[in-house]
């Protein structure tokens, strides 16, 4: 893909398919805006992308404060004028059986999965100019319909899909909104699922194998492409088959 001139607002920014994305759309030309909570990872990240810091900047971000998104635009509009691509990465993934999910655990996953997605969405699209792409992050669950021992996740992600759907109806023709729904991806959070439900996890890919990081970031710099002009209002799969 070729990015040149064009700039990427993320969310997420240092989580493994939020590095993923930052690298492969920097590395395709885009000047990226990384937002992260976790601030010394994702100022590293964006110093190791570009050490002269000309087409990086980076900020610490809480994506369940709406004035955190007012801040993350405000501060991509001024290093780089503009926003292109917005791609809301940021999640949680809690393990919590609903029987025992404290009214606290589910307002938490709600309000940064859910919640977060629209603060961005609200702030960023309103700048954005014809011809822009949002790119949201679901996941299979949003599909399924189900996530065993993550309904709080499970629901939130459902919300991200029906979101993006009505963004689509409501921003065409000038603005594309579509929604990368990953399968259980090689990251640092999916290591706990992994590790009690890896074996049945595995056994019902027919791919044989996670997703990685970068086969998601493909994905995602695809939808902004070029390449995907006419596609808008979609949920696209990347799950090597384990829901279809």
């Amino acid at each position: 893909m070729d990015f040149a001139g064009r700039v990427l607002l993320l969310t997420g920014a240092s989580g493994g398919i939020g590095a993923a994305i930052a690298q492969l759309f920097y590395q395709d030309g885009a000047s990226v805006l990384l937002a992260d909570v976790q601030e010394a990872p994702v100022r590293e990240l964006a110093r190791a992308l570009d050490p002269s810091g000309k087409r990086t900047e980076s900020i610490k971000y809480d994506a369940s404060r709406p004035d955190d998104a007012t801040t993350a635009v405000r501060l991509c509009l001024e290093r780089f004028g503009k926003i292109d691509f917005l791609v809301p990465d940021a999640a949680i993934y809690e393990d919590q059986p609903f029987l025992t999910m404290t009214d606290e655990q589910w307002r938490k996953t709600l309000a940064i999965n859910l919640d977060g997605v629209f603060y961005i969405c609200r702030r960023a699209i309103a700048v954005m100019r014809p011809g822009s792409a949002v790119v949201n992050i679901a996941s299979d669950p949003a599909h399924q319909g189900s996530s065993v021992e993550h309904s709080h996740y499970g629901t939130s992600k459902g919300g991200v899909l029906t979101l993006t759907k009505s963004l689509a109806r409501e921003l065409a023709p000038n603005i594309r909104a579509n929604a990368v729904s990953p399968g259980t991806t090689d990251t640092p959070m999916a290591q706990n699922v992994m590790r009690i439900r890896g074996k049945e996890i595995l056994a019902s890919i027919p791919m044989g194998r996670l997703a990685t990081a970068p086969e998601i970031a493909d994905t995602v710099a695809s939808l902004c492409s070029d390449a995907a002009t006419y596609i808008t209002g979609q949920g696209i799969q990347v799950n090597g088959g384990s829901y279809m």
